[in-house]
């Protein structure tokens, strides 16, 4: 039997032509009828495997999540305490790594996991490694969602590049303190990363002052 021309189409077939069209032109660009082109099937073919837009760009939000490393999460094998500290701060960067190259998929996953499988294990390895940590369930809860505030926040756009490289864009008389804010873009590398990790060291160092007050705290007796 002669096998056919153009591969069978699947769920992950879709979500990557999906994944693509978000990355080049943004949410609003993904249709039925784009998706069906860029595969080169006929539109209610595509319903066979997901229902709806929203659930394709649901399962294009999870396979970013799936990116996002979370062995940071494991019980150590020697028994030790969890390092929870040092664990959330390579998950962050695992997590914003993941976005750096998908921004315009941020806004779906801000909505939350859902029943995305990926977002759901994210969320369950955050929760459970705070959990063994000795830190009370409601705090838990508190640090997971701030977390991803932060990390999601920082994933949406560039602040360097929200300035033009244009040195007479920026009069003195009307803002005396950005005198050199249009040299930022060229460095925003530099100030984005600078930026994020600033923040996640003031939000960490917060969080063990938090959890050295904790009135059962695991390292007392």
């Amino acid at each position: 039997m002669a096998r056919p021309r153009k591969p069978l189409l699947s769920r992950d077939r879709i979500v990557e032509a999906a994944g693509e069209l978000v990355d080049a032109e943004g949410l609003d660009a993904v249709s039925t009828r784009r998706l069906a082109a860029a595969l080169g099937v006929s539109g209610p073919s595509l319903y066979n495997h997901f229902r709806t837009k929203d659930a394709i760009l649901d399962a294009v939000a999870d396979a970013v999540s799936a990116r996002v490393d979370l062995s940071m999460f494991d019980a150590p094998a020697d028994g030790a305490a969890p390092d929870w500290r040092g664990s959330l701060h390579a998950w962050a960067h695992s997590y914003r790594d993941a976005l750096a190259d998908h921004p315009n998929i941020v806004p779906v996953l801000a909505r939350g996991p859902g029943r995305r499988p990926a977002g759901l294990r994210l969320a369950d390895a955050v929760f459970g490694a705070m959990t063994a940590a000795g830190w009370p369930p409601a705090h838990a809860t508190r640090i997971g969602a701030l977390m991803r505030y932060f990390i999601l926040g920082s994933a949406v756009a560039s602040f360097a590049r929200g300035f033009v490289d244009d040195e007479t864009a920026y009069d003195p008389a009307d803002y005396p303190h950005l005198g050199q804010a249009h040299l930022l873009a060229d460095r925003r590398h530099e100030v984005d990363e600078g930026a994020f990790e600033t923040g996640l060291t003031a939000l960490l160092d917060g969080l063990t002052l938090q959890y050295d007050a904790l009135p059962h705290h695991p390292a007392r007796p």
